[in-house]
């Protein structure tokens, strides 16, 4: 048995599966995004969801074979990452487990575990790709000095071109509409006070209002479209760089899949598709084959040298299709 967890910044996914691909338990717990709440989250929050999760799938901790563990700002504080190794041990009670970025779930959900690159982009944006045992990152600096292309991102440019429009720097289009009534502002200066003063700066708040950029864009308005079409170009711009560092070559092809909410917009997805057709190397798009919480199970099967079949994988993708369809 695999489990596989995905620590996202809501909410924390665990997954159980057996080596034939079925799927025995799917399991969520509190986010263990520990930056603002601690580190002592973490131990504690791992520790609910797991027992939750082999509970349900009827067995105990120590007949899981393997087990990993995505772990949203993982290495990005270096003092931290033995403290966030150690937190499964407790637990589980072994030392079958590996823990990394949750970053390493998307790009085994979204390509099954197998070589190429993931790109993310929700509310901030990095890229993730693997090959012949190597991994490499690029992205993911956070909103103050990077997340190109991501939700942040977008809105940040959405409401500098607002406060343009406003002013008569930029050519008045949709957006204007579309931001006073959404945001339901008296004046437009107004987007000051809710911005800064009621959201205090949120970061989800201002990357929430990627939508409505999306959706003046719909309306014609061509700032917000060129705004979309620069963040894919930002995006292949990250999954260029990352096959540079991972030495794809000219001649290879290189499979490219995507996540995050930012890539619903088509908008964002011709770019970044037109973009990577620019470059030098193949790349493959692939639509996400898995969530992350599998993919992170599929990960620990291949950490235990022991990688699903391919009739293993055909498996899982029935099992999850018929349980989706009866949701």
């Amino acid at each position: 048995m695999f489990l596989g967890v995905d620590g996202g910044g809501t909410k924390t996914a665990l997954c159980l599966i057996d080596h034939d691909g079925n799927l025995i338990a799917q399991r969520q717990a509190p986010s263990v995004d520990y930056f603002a709440q601690g580190i002592e989250i973490v131990e504690k929050y791992l520790t609910q969801g797991i027992q939750d999760v082999c509970r349900d799938g009827g067995i105990t901790t120590g007949k899981l074979k393997y087990a990993f563990f995505g772990l949203p700002t993982y290495g990005e504080a270096s003092g931290d990452v033995a403290t966030l190794d150690a937190a499964p041990r407790a637990v589980l009670g072994h030392e079958r487990y590996r823990c990394d970025n949750d970053m390493v779930c998307g790009w085994a959900g979204s390509l099954g575990a197998v070589d190429g690159i993931n790109v993310i982009s929700g509310t901030g944006s990095m890229t993730y790709g693997e090959r012949a045992g190597t991994g490499a990152r690029v992205g993911g600096w956070g909103e103050l000095f990077g997340d190109e292309g991501s939700a942040y991102w977008i809105a940040v440019r959405g409401l500098t071109a607002f406060s343009q429009m406003s002013d008569g720097r930029l050519a008045p289009g949709p957006l204007l509409e579309v931001l006073r009534t959404h945001l339901d502002l008296t004046a437009d200066l107004d987007l000051v006070d809710v911005v800064l003063n009621r959201w205090k700066g949120s970061r989800s708040e201002i990357a929430a209002m990627s939508r409505q950029i999306g959706e003046a864009a719909a309306r014609g308005d061509v700032s917000s479209a060129q705004i979309l079409a620069d963040a894919g170009c930002e995006l292949a711009a990250l999954v260029d760089c990352t096959g540079r560092r991972l030495a794809f070559g000219p001649d290879e092809t290189v499979p490219v899949s995507y996540s995050g909410g930012v890539f619903s917009s088509e908008v964002v997805l011709a770019a970044f598709t037109a973009e990577l057709g620019r470059r030098n190397v193949q790349h493959e798009i692939r639509q996400p084959l898995y969530t992350p919480d599998v993919g992170a199970a599929l990960y620990a099967a291949k950490l235990a040298g022991t990688p699903l079949t391919p009739d293993a994988l055909a498996n899982l993708r029935d099992g999850l299709a018929a349980a989706t369809s009866k949701a």
